[in-house]
C-alpha cells in the first residue's frame, strides 16, 4: 500500500467531498485541454486557408501572419503536451510503476530520423561478474539497447600554434617550418569557426549581434564589426569556389529554374519621400538535380539576385546555357523557347506540373 492511501482520512463524508473536488478540477482540466484542441484545429484550418490564398500570387503581409500562426500553434502544441500523457513507442523503454490506466490516451509520435552518418557511442551498463544474491560467476546471454539523442554542446577552442627553432649542431643553420596558412591572413579566426558564422548567418538567419552574444557565453567576445568583416572576406575566399560551381551547375543540359520575391531597401525612394524605401526584389534559383533518375551529375543550385522582375536578367542569367528548362508560366522564360535563325530554339520547355490550370 502506498504512503498516500495510508494518509487518507476514514470519514467518508470527507472522502466523497475530496472526490467531489478531484472530479470538478479535472472536469476543468478537460474542458481547458479540449479548447485548448479545438483552438489548435482552428489555428491549422486558417493556416491552411491562407497558404491555400497565398498560392501561386505569394503576399508578404499573409506571410508574416503564417509566421505568427505557426508560432502561436506551437506555443498551444506545448501547452497542451504538458497536461498529456507521455507519448510511448515500441521502442521506449517502460515505467512499470508507470499508470496503466486505460481511460488516459496514449500518444504516438514519429520517432527522429537520425542518419547514418551520424556520430554514435556505446556505454554499456554491466552488472559485473559476480551474482549479487549468490556469488557465482556472471555470462552473458544478451542485452537490451535503446537509443538515446544528445546534443554534445559547441566549444570555443584557442589553438596555440607553437613553431619551433631549432639550429644545426655542425652548420649553425637555424631551421624552423614556415607558419600555416589561414583562411583570412593576419585573423584569429579558423576555417571551422567561419564556416560556423556563415552557416548561422546566411542558412539559419541568425543576426551577428546574436553571435556576438553566443560566442560571449563560451568566453569569447568577438565584436559585431569583427565578424562583419570575417563574414566579408570569408565570402573573398570562398568566390573560387563559387565560381566553379556556378559554371558546373548552368553548364548542364537540363534546368529547374524559379524565382522568390524578396524585399529590398532602396534608399533613393526613402529621398524621394516614396514610403519606407522598401521595394520587391527577385531571388532567380537555377538548381541541377538528377538523382530522381540515377543521373550521376551532383545535385547542386546557383541563386542570382535582381532588383526586379524584368525578363532580362533571365536571359542574362541562362545566355550561355542550354537544353531543356523546366519552370513556371513566367513570360520571361517564353522567348527563350522561340525558334532562332537555324529554326531551332536554345532551351524546350518542360512545364511545371504544380502549375497546370484545371477547372
Amino acid at each position: 500500500m502506498s504512503n498516500a492511501s495510508q494518509n487518507l482520512p476514514d470519514d467518508p463524508a470527507f472522502l466523497k467531498a475530496m472526490i467531489a473536488a478531484l472530479q470538478a478540477e479535472n472536469a476543468k482540466m478537460s474542458a481547458t485541454l479540449r479548447a485548448h484542441d479545438q483552438l489548435i484545429q482552428d489555428l491549422r484550418l486558417r493556416i491552411a486557408r491562407l497558404r491555400k490564398q497565398a498560392f501561386g500570387k505569394s503576399s508578404e503581409k499573409i506571410e508574416r501572419e503564417i509566421q505568427q500562426l505557426e508560432l502561436a500553434l506551437e506555443d498551444l502544441l506545448i501547452a497542451a503536451s504538458e497536461n498529456s500523457t507521455k507519448p510511448i513507442d515500441e521502442d521506449d523503454e517502460i515505467d512499470p510503476h508507470a499508470s496503466t490506466d486505460p481511460s488516459r490516451e496514449k500518444v504516438i509520435r514519429r520517432r527522429p530520423r537520425v542518419s547514418e552518418k551520424a556520430v554514435r557511442e556505446r556505454r554499456e551498463i554491466d552488472p559485473g561478474r559476480v551474482c549479487p544474491d549468490c556469488g557465482g560467476e556472471l555470462r552473458l546471454v544478451g542485452e537490451d539497447a535503446s537509443e538515446i539523442l544528445d546534443m554534445i554542446a559547441a566549444q570555443m577552442k584557442v589553438i596555440e600554434v607553437a613553431r619551433l627553432k631549432k639550429s644545426c649542431r655542425c652548420c649553425e643553420k637555424m631551421v624552423q617550418l614556415p607558419a600555416p596558412s589561414r583562411p583570412i591572413p593576419g585573423s584569429m579566426a579558423g576555417a571551422g569557426l567561419l564556416a560556423y558564422i556563415l552557416v548561422a548567418k546566411f542558412d539559419d538567419h541568425l543576426p551577428l549581434y546574436r553571435l556576438n552574444e553566443i560566442f560571449a557565453r563560451m568566453g569569447a567576445d568577438i565584436p559585431d564589426s569583427t565578424l562583419v568583416d570575417w563574414c566579408g572576406r570569408a565570402m573573398r575566399v570562398l568566390q573560387p569556389l563559387i565560381e566553379r560551381i556556378e559554371a558546373a551547375i548552368m553548364g548542364s543540359d537540363l534546368l529547374h529554374a524559379d524565382d522568390t520575391p524578396i524585399r529590398v531597401l532602396d534608399r533613393s525612394l526613402r529621398d524621394k519621400g516614396l514610403g519606407k524605401g522598401v521595394k520587391k526584389g527577385r531571388i532567380w534559383a537555377y538548381v541541377r538535380d538528377q538523382r530522381p533518375w540515377a543521373g550521376v551529375a551532383p545535385p547542386g543550385a546557383v541563386y542570382y539576385f535582381a532588383p526586379d522582375w524584368k525578363e532580362e536578367h533571365v536571359h542574362r542569367h541562362l545566355e550561355q546555357t542550354s537544353g531543356i528548362l523546366q519552370a513556371d508560366g513566367y513570360k520571361g522564360y517564353g522567348k527563350l523557347y522561340d525558334p532562332g535563325g537555324d529554326g531551332t530554339s536554345r532551351f524546350r520547355e518542360a512545364a511545371c506540373w504544380a502549375h497546370l490550370w484545371t477547372p
